[in-house]
């Protein structure tokens, strides 16, 4: 999920400046800004609608022009860096862009673990910009901001602590019941008997021609537009490229 804007009026181009000390420094505008957004597969009570809505009316307030959305869908709030393509693409724009701000619906949408969260917004600050989160909550760069959101950011990963104790519970609990716990992998479709897997032709060949075009170079995008071309129909809405990037792994 991706747009970006190139027409709006007011955009700052990034040129480099100097510090005190020669050396050379970006500079931002703060009437630009990049959106970040992340739905992991345990969470799905702040979808990326909800989290769009909440950072479009955080831009209204503050006369911000938000420039290019990114989106990380199924990525675990612990999830490193290298494996979230939409924030790569994040920071990718906010440098490309010249973007003051980085903004998120918010903190737990960074990540749900503190030393993850302090690594990103570290990464961030280099390109010269701010994260912002669109609920208002730890904005800023005083002592109190801080610490709010090092608060924030400790209670995120206390919650998919939780969050996990209670899937492993729920997992146990279905074992012992005979149930079939866990996903059901690509290729392969829940059999009749409500516990067993069995072959799901069309996901089988899905992957074949996701890990040929992988060969022939294509990236995961280009080939997720074309499974869609192709008619091979998705689990969700659409083919995302994460879902690809399992795809290539299978």
């Amino acid at each position: 999920m991706h747009r970006n804007d190139s027409t709006f009026p007011g955009s700052v181009t990034s040129r480099p400046a100097r510090d005190r000390k020669g050396q050379e420094k970006r500079v931002t505008s703060p009437l630009v800004a990049v959106a970040y957004l992340r739905v992991s597969t345990e969470e799905q009570s702040l979808g990326p609608e909800a989290q769009r809505a909440q950072i479009e009316a955080w831009a209204s307030r503050e006369g911000v022009q938000i420039r290019s959305w990114c989106l990380d869908q199924g990525v675990s709030g612990a999830s490193p860096v290298d494996e979230r393509p939409g924030f790569l693409e994040a920071l990718q724009e906010v440098e490309a862009l010249g973007a003051g701000f980085l903004v998120v619906a918010k903190w737990d949408r960074l990540g749900r673990d503190v030393y993850l969260s302090a690594t990103i917004e570290r990464l961030v600050e280099r390109l010269g910009a701010q994260i912002q989160s669109a609920d208002g909550a730890g904005n800023g760069t005083g002592p109190e901001q801080m610490l709010m959101r090092r608060l924030l950011q400790a209670f995120a990963e206390y919650e998919r602590a939780l969050i996990r104790s209670r899937t492993r519970a729920a997992l146990r609990a279905k074992r012992a019941r005979m149930e079939r716990a866990g996903g059901i992998p690509l290729g392969c479709s829940l059999a009749p008997d409500g516990r067993s897997l069995e072959t799901n032709v069309l996901e089988e060949l899905a992957l074949s021609v996701a890990k040929r075009l992988h060969v022939e170079g294509l990236s995961l995008r280009e080939i997720a537009a074309e499974l869609e071309q192709q008619g091979f129909k998705p689990r969700g809405q659409r083919w995302h490229p994460q879902t690809v990037a399992r795809m290539i792994a299978a």
